[in-house]
C-alpha cells in the first residue's frame, strides 16, 4: 500500500485494512464479512475522517475516471465519479463551459463533489453542486444499482447528495455546466475594515457579481478587529481571441513537514498584517486566470505540511443571517484571544436555495472557515467554546471539514439525520460517522 490514505488535515492518524482499487467499475464486488465495512476514497481533500475508514476498507475511485458523453451545446458532462475538476477543467474550459459549482480546490473527484455537496464562490446565485446534478449511478453493497435523479430513486439521490459516501458507491454522474466567453474573471479586491463594511459589501455585491468571498483577518484586535478583504468578481465577456496567451507558472512546494513552532500568535499576526497591508489602495482592480481566482493554494503543492506533523483541523460553521454579524464577531474575538487559527480564514454570506440533500451543509447564512494547527487539548478547548456560540445560534458544522465534532452538535446540525440513517448502506461507514453514531 504505497499510498498514504490520510485527510488532508493529516489527523487524526488513521489506516485501512485494505484498499481496492478498481480499473472498471465490473471489478467491485463486496465481501460477506461482517465485520468489514467499505468507503470510497478519491483525492483525500477532505480535511477530516469522513473519508477515513480506519481498520477496514477504502475503494479507492482514482482509476474509474472516464469521460463518458459532453454534450457541448447545451453544457452537460457524464463522466465516472472518479474524475477529477483538474482534468475535466482543460477539456471544458476552451469548449466555453465552466462548472456552475467549484469549491476551492480543482482537486477533488465528481463522487467527492457529491458526497460533501461542496458550494463556491456562487452560492448566493446558484447553490451548491448538487443543485446542479442530473442524476447518478449508484452501487450498493447488496450489488444492486439504482438510477437516481430528482424523477427516479428519488429518496436515494437526494440522501447521496452531501451523504458523505455512506449510501454507496457512485459509479458515474451527469450534470450541468455554465456556459462563458473566455477562462478570466473580471477581479475587484476591496479593502474593508471591519464586520459591519463585510455585510454592506457581501449585501451589495451578490446584486452584481457572481462571485463573492473574502479573507478576514482573525487575531487583530482593536481598531483592526474584523477587517480584511473583500474578493468579487464575474465571468469575463471580452472574446477570448482578443486576451494574449498566459505564460505558464510554475507550481511552488512545501518540501518539509514544518516545525511545530512556526505557526504561533506572532507569526500569524505578522502574516495577517501583511496580508492586509500588501494591498495599498482600497480597491484594485484586475482580469485573474480562473486558476488564481477560484484555486488559489493549488498551486502550492502539500501546502498542509506547513502545519507540521500534527496535522491540522479547520473548523467550518454557518449561522443563521438574522444573527450573523453578532455571532460571527463572538467567534472571531474568541479565536483573536485565544492567538490560534491562522492567516488561511474565509468568511462569506450564502444564499436562500435550498440544497437537494438530505445532509447538506450549505444553507442560507455566514460561513466562517478557519484553519488550526493541531495544538491538541489547547485546540479543543478553544473549539468546545466555538461549538457553544454556535449552538447557541443555531448554526451548524460543516462535517466534510471536520475531525472532532461532538455527536450532540452533528445531531443539532442535521435535523433529516434519523431520515438519512434508512438509506446509508449497512456495509458502508466511515471513522467520522462511527465517532458520530456508535456509543463512546
Amino acid at each position: 500500500m504505497s499510498k498514504n490514505y490520510t485527510s488532508w488535515g493529516l489527523n487524526p492518524p488513521a489506516k485501512p485494512k485494505k484498499v481496492i482499487k478498481p480499473f472498471w467499475s465490473s471489478e467491485i464486488s463486496f465481501s460477506n464479512d461482517q465485520l468489514t465495512t467499505y468507503l470510497p476514497y478519491g483525492l483525500g481533500r477532505s480535511y477530516g475522517d469522513n473519508c477515513l475508514n480506519n481498520g477496514n476498507t477504502l475503494i479507492d475511485t482514482t482509476h474509474l475516471s472516464r469521460f463518458i458523453s459532453f454534450d457541448g451545446e447545451n453544457g452537460i458532462l457524464k463522466c465516472e465519479a472518479g474524475l477529477s475538476f483538474a482534468e475535466i477543467l482543460p477539456v471544458i474550459v476552451p469548449k466555453g463551459w465552466f462548472f456552475t459549482v467549484t469549491p476551492g480546490t480543482k482537486y477533488i473527484t465528481v463522487g467527492g463533489a457529491i458526497a460533501n455537496d461542496v458550494h463556491g464562490k456562487d452560492h448566493h446565485l446558484v447553490g451548491s453542486f448538487g443543485n446542479h446534478l442530473i442524476k447518478f449511478e449508484l452501487l450498493r453493497s447488496n450489488g444492486e444499482k439504482y438510477i437516481c435523479s430528482e424523477e427516479e430513486n428519488t429518496d436515494l439521490f437526494k440522501a447521496t447528495i452531501g451523504g458523505m459516501g455512506l449510501t454507496g458507491l457512485i459509479l458515474w454522474a451527469e450534470f450541468k455546466l455554465k456556459s462563458i466567453k473566455n477562462a478570466y474573471i473580471d477581479t475587484e479586491i476591496i479593502k474593508f475594515s471591519n464586520l459591519n463594511d463585510f455585510f454592506t459589501l457581501s449585501e451589495n455585491s451578490a446584486k452584481t457579481h457572481e462571485y463573492i468571498v473574502s479573507w478576514v483577518d482573525c487575531i487583530s484586535r482593536g481598531k483592526n478587529f474584523g477587517r480584511g478583504l473583500f474578493f468579487r468578481g464575474n465571468h469575463s465577456k471580452i472574446d477570448a481571441a482578443t486576451i494574449p496567451k498566459r505564460k505558464s507558472s510554475k507550481k511552488l512546494s512545501f518540501p518539509i513537514m514544518a516545525p511545530t513552532f512556526l505557526l504561533n500568535k506572532f507569526t500569524i499576526k505578522a502574516v495577517n498584517a501583511a496580508i492586509y497591508r500588501a494591498q495599498l489602495k482600497k480597491i484594485s482592480k484586475s482580469k485573474k486566470y480562473y486558476d488564481e481566482f477560484f484555486y488559489p493554494l493549488d498551486s502550492i503543492n502539500n501546502w498542509n505540511r506547513m502545519y507540521g506533523k500534527n496535522g491540522f483541523f479547520q473548523y467550518q460553521c454557518i449561522v443563521p443571517k438574522s444573527d450573523g454579524g453578532q455571532t460571527i464577531s463572538k467567534i472571531i474575538e474568541r479565536i483573536s484571544k485565544s492567538g490560534m487559527g491562522s492567516f488561511l480564514a474565509v468568511l462569506k454570506a450564502m444564499g436562500s436555495i435550498p440544497s437537494q440533500g438530505l445532509m447538506s451543509f450549505p444553507r442560507e447564512g455566514v460561513t466562517l472557515a478557519l484553519d488550526f494547527a493541531n495544538r491538541n487539548r489547547k485546540t479543543h478547548n478553544l473549539f468546545s467554546e466555538l461549538d457553544n456560540i454556535v449552538y447557541e445560534a443555531g448554526g451548524a458544522l460543516y462535517p466534510c471539514k471536520d475531525a472532532r465534532m461532538p455527536s450532540w452538535l452533528f445531531e443539532f446540525s442535521f435535523h433529516n439525520l434519523q431520515e438519512f440513517k434508512k438509506y446509508v448502506d449497512p456495509k458502508f461507514s466511515s471513522t467520522q460517522w462511527r465517532r458520530y453514531t456508535e456509543p463512546k
